[in-house]
């Protein structure tokens, strides 16, 4: 039997599909660890994002610390705060399996969520015409106006492009948790090498990659259901456009200036 004969058995076999070691639960805890570390990441990453670019300030110390969070491994992070989570768990009071596998992974996928959030959110502000914000000044509407009324309403499309970005790495990434004990879909790569079960660890490879594809499709037609018409027209943005300007992040010029063409 082959690898692909041996994936799809495995997957229709209704045995992986009941227990706590089946897919329905399986998948439940890979989304809802993605999703709460995605959540955290946009509260975190919204409101910094949205100050720097529309005022400009701090713009450049906020990109280069998004670009070194970037550059360091979530495997590392794992690594590092899995003995300082277990350390606090008789601290603070939470449940030490938490801080084997929960916490370290929440942390991980949070720090990799930032970034391309924080970036999209900047990118999509200083793209806003600055003619129209002008107008907007001199038509007597206040900073907060401006910023709720005319920069994020014209650049969501963006700032969601980052949010999907942002979904999508740590949905691919998210597996690491499983190396911690935790679980979701990453549970069938590494059982999967450690009984030596090629089935089993091809179907969670097409499970996890299936969920980031639907992950991927979904936001991308939220991003061009809010999208304008005419906005798609004028700037040739649709739902792979949104994060062109988190691809221009090392065009970005020192003191929070506009983002450079391509």
């Amino acid at each position: 039997m082959d690898a692909l004969t041996a994936t799809v058995a495995w997957l229709l076999d209704p045995a992986h599909w009941s227990g706590t070691d089946g897919i329905p639960i399986r998948l439940w805890e890979h989304v809802w660890i993605s999703a709460l570390s995605v959540l955290t990441a946009a509260v975190i990453a919204l409101p910094i994002g949205a100050f720097i670019g529309h005022t400009g300030r701090a713009a450049s110390l906020a990109i280069n610390l998004a670009n070194i969070g970037r550059a360091v491994p979530s495997y590392a992070i794992l690594v590092i705060v899995l003995p300082i989570s277990l350390r606090l768990a008789p601290d603070l009071g939470y449940p030490p399996a938490w801080g084997l596998s929960e916490i370290p992974t929440f942390t991980a996928m949070t720090l990799l969520a930032i970034p391309p959030i924080l970036v999209g959110t900047y990118a999509g502000l200083r793209e806003v015409d600055r003619d129209l914000v002008e107008a907007a000044r001199g038509m007597g509407m206040r900073e907060r106006q401006i910023l709720s009324r005319l920069e994020v309403p014209l650049a969501l499309p963006v700032i969601l492009g980052g949010v999907r970005t942002a979904a999508v790495q740590v949905v691919a990434t998210a597996t690491l948790g499983a190396v911690v004990a935790y679980g979701g879909l990453g549970r069938y790569l590494i059982d999967g090498i450690a009984r030596n079960e090629t089935d089993r660890l091809f179907a969670g490879v097409v499970l996890v990659a299936a969920l980031a594809l639907a992950v991927e499709g979904g936001f991308a037609l939220i991003q061009r259901a809010i999208t304008s018409p005419g906005l798609r027209a004028s700037t040739g943005s649709g739902p792979a456009a949104g994060p062109r300007p988190y691809r221009q992040l090392a065009e970005v010029p020192r003191g929070g200036g506009e983002v450079g063409t391509a």
